[in-house]
């Protein structure tokens, strides 16, 4: 993918100062910090490496990375490490695709409450989809699935829902056994949809009695009981909105669609058209009219306000595993599910003798050999190094 004319970083370097003068009085020392790492991401600041190829031996410099969760520019590197992890963990069968959304009733409250609300929306979502898959009316297993938050829209609002990735099948309760679904149908989402309602409700409501939540500005009021139980109420007008997307193909299909939903941040920087008189223009995909792709224009103070909405709790983990694909269960689980289909045990690669050099984070430019890392230069090198005329590269 060729490097956008546009980036974030772009937006935050000429108006980011003006914006944080603006809004101190939200703003937290974690906004600043992301301010920070994606306006020095790949600048002199951070200083940088020299490089060489190992197959032809061109050397090159090359800026640091910031490697904050919510630059745009330090996402792909992060998501193939990842991607490169989880394809040992598929099982060869076909997977479904639920979402998880809150109702706008809960927006302002997730915004104060974000480590709340968001881990109550994960136990929520996960202990439905374990709940209604073991009811033997449906599916009568025991699942395992993984969960990535996200918190915005196409436009940039607030949108906090959950995206859930599922083999459609699971273990029978004594583990004897792989339990397929039907190829076309996973669980039925109006059942889900009430038994997610219900959880979260139950789970928002220990939050409030035992003083986890806090009210601040025009929620205030809300920190009186009959004003909260009257919040909790109007949750139960209607359904809450749980999609479940049509079924996609087995192992060689799911890293592909992963890597749309892992490692995303709120907007990236191929969706910028342009940045001009204090305003920035951006694509979306207006999905309450037949998903159509249109352009949007805000000011710059607005866009980076919306930007800093989706900034996540310090150490809030976005990605989780659930059911049997858990942490401290999901080698032993994988191994037997394949062990009941049928598969034979993927060959697991022989550890190196001894530790390789660092590869860099992109490719040569003569022969796209790997990039090796032979040595490390601080801001101060790298400046010393401008100065006499070396070309750097920017390797995004």
């Amino acid at each position: 993918m060729t490097r956008p004319p546009l980036e974030v970083a772009d937006i935050i370097r000429e108006a980011g100062q003006s914006f944080i003068e603006n809004n101190r009085g939200w703003l937290t020392w974690l906004h600043l910090k992301v301010l920070r790492a994606i306006e020095h991401c790949r600048t002199a600041a951070l200083g940088g490496h020299l490089d060489r190829c190992s197959q032809c031996g061109h050397r090159a410099i090359s800026y640091n990375s910031c490697r904050n969760r919510h630059c745009p520019k330090c996402q792909t590197n992060a998501r193939n490490k990842w991607l490169a992890a989880r394809s040992a963990e598929l099982l060869p069968v076909r997977y479904f695709h639920v979402v998880f959304t809150l109702p706008h009733e809960l927006a302002a409250l997730a915004l104060q409450n974000k480590r709340v609300v968001y881990d109550l929306l994960f136990r929520a979502s996960a202990e439905t989809l374990i709940e209604v898959a073991a009811d033997p009316k449906h599916l009568g297993a025991r699942i395992g699935f993984m969960s990535v938050l996200h918190t915005w829209g196409q436009n940039l609002l607030h949108h906090p829902h959950v995206h859930c990735v599922i083999p459609a099948g699971g273990l029978a309760s004594d583990r004897s056994a792989w339990i397929p679904s039907t190829s076309k149908f996973f669980l039925p989402v109006k059942v889900l949809s009430r038994v997610f309602r219900g959880k979260f409700d139950a789970g928002l409501k220990r939050a409030f009695r035992r003083g986890r939540l806090s009210f601040h500005g025009s929620l205030s009021s809300l920190a009186e009981p009959k004003n909260f139980q009257r919040l909790r109420r109007q949750l139960f007008r209607h359904d809450w909105v749980v999609y479940a997307k049509r079924p996609f193909g087995g192992p060689e299909h799911v890293l592909h669609y992963l890597a749309r939903y892992t490692h995303r941040v709120a907007i990236s920087n191929h969706r910028l058209v342009s940045f001009e008189n204090g305003r920035v223009t951006f694509r979306w995909k207006d999905y309450a009219h037949g998903g159509k792709t249109r352009e949007m224009t805000l000011s710059a103070d607005e866009f980076l306000r919306r930007f800093m909405l989706h900034v996540l709790p310090r150490r809030f983990v976005r990605i989780r595993h659930f059911g049997f694909l858990t942490n401290r269960h999901r080698s032993a689980a994988i191994a037997l599910c394949r062990q009941l289909m049928g598969e034979a045990p993927k060959a697991q690669p022989e550890p190196s003798p001894s530790a390789p050099a660092p590869a860099s984070t992109w490719r040569c430019p003569r022969c796209a050999g790997t990039m090796i890392i032979i040595r490390r230069l601080s801001p101060e090198q790298i400046r010393r190094r401008c100065a006499e005329g070396e070309v750097f590269i920017d390797s995004s």
